[in-house]
C-alpha cells in the first residue's frame, strides 16, 4: 500500500461528475489497484475513490496547469466503465509504501459464523438444485463465505452478513471481479445474504447483478416455525 499526503484537487468524470477543491488529503493506493481519497474527517468513508480494475498513470502538467501550481496529475481510469478520476497534486507532503502481506479477511462475529454454518447445511435456501462446494473458499484477497453451484452447475459466491450494508456489497463485488477471472469458476454469480439488508445495499446489489437473500436466523436454527404462525 502506498500512502501519499498531498495538497491536491480531485475531479471525477463518469456516470456522475464531482469536484474536490484544493486541500490537504490522504491518497491511498492499494495493491488491488484501487485509489481512495480521504480527508481528516468523515470516519472511514473516503471522499472519492476508484475501484479495481483500473489503471493509474502519472502525467506532467500542461502549461496552464503548471501556472496554476500543479506539480503532477494522476489519471485513474476504470477499466470496465471508462470512468476517470483526476488527482491534481500541488505539493507532496509525505510519500511512503508498505507491504501489508495477505490479509486473512474479516473475522465473523458469532452470529455471522453460525449463519454461515447453517446456510451451508441448508444450502437449498438459495434455491432448488443448489449444492455446497465449500465454506470459506479462499481467494487472493480473502475468503468467500460460501462457494456453491446452482441447478445448472454454475458457480455461486455467497457473502453473509448479520446486517447487510453497502460495504458488504462492495466486498462481494471485489470477490466476484477476482473469481470471474478464473476460467474454472467463471461465470460466477453473486448472492448477498443477511438477516436484514438495508435498502441502499439492496439497490446497489441489484444494480451489479447480485441476488439478495434474507435469512431467518430463528427458523434456520429450528426455533421458529414460520408455517405454524398466524402472522
Amino acid at each position: 500500500m502506498r500512502l501519499v499526503i498531498a495538497r491536491c484537487s480531485v475531479d471525477y468524470a463518469g456516470r456522475l461528475s464531482a469536484h474536490l477543491p484544493l486541500a490537504t488529503r490522504l491518497l491511498m493506493l492499494k495493491s488491488d489497484g484501487s485509489l481512495l481519497v480521504h480527508s481528516d474527517g468523515g470516519s472511514y468513508k473516503p471522499l472519492n475513490w476508484m475501484s479495481p480494475p483500473c489503471t493509474i498513470t502519472t502525467q506532467a502538467p500542461d502549461e496552464e496547469q503548471a501556472d496554476a501550481g500543479i506539480a503532477e496529475v494522476w489519471k485513474v481510469t476504470q477499466t470496465k466503465t471508462g470512468d476517470v478520476l483526476l488527482v491534481s497534486i500541488h505539493e507532496t507532503i509525505h510519500d511512503s509504501a508498505h507491504d501489508l502481506g495477505v490479509d486473512p479477511g474479516l473475522q465473523k462475529d458469532g452470529v455471522e459464523a453460525h449463519l454461515q454454518k447453517l446456510l451451508a447445511e441448508q444450502i437449498e435456501l438459495l434455491g432448488d438444485g443448489h449444492t455446497l462446494v465449500r465454506r470459506e473458499y479462499m481467494t487472493a484477497i480473502g475468503p468467500v463465505d460460501i462457494l456453491a453451484r446452482d441447478g445448472n452447475g454454475s458457480s455461486v459466491a455467497v457473502e453473509i452478513k448479520r446486517r447487510g450494508d453497502i460495504d458488504g456489497v462492495e466486498q462481494l463485488t471485489r470477490y466476484l471481479e477476482l473469481m470471474n477471472r478464473d476460467p474454472h469458476l467463471s461465470p460466477v454469480q453473486g448472492v448477498f445474504a443477511a438477516q436484514e439488508i438495508k435498502p441502499q445495499a439492496r439497490t446497489l446489489a441489484l444494480d451489479r447483478g447480485i441476488r439478495c437473500v434474507t435469512l431467518d436466523y430463528d427458523a434456520m436454527r429450528g426455533l421458529d416455525d414460520s408455517h405454524s404462525r398466524l402472522f
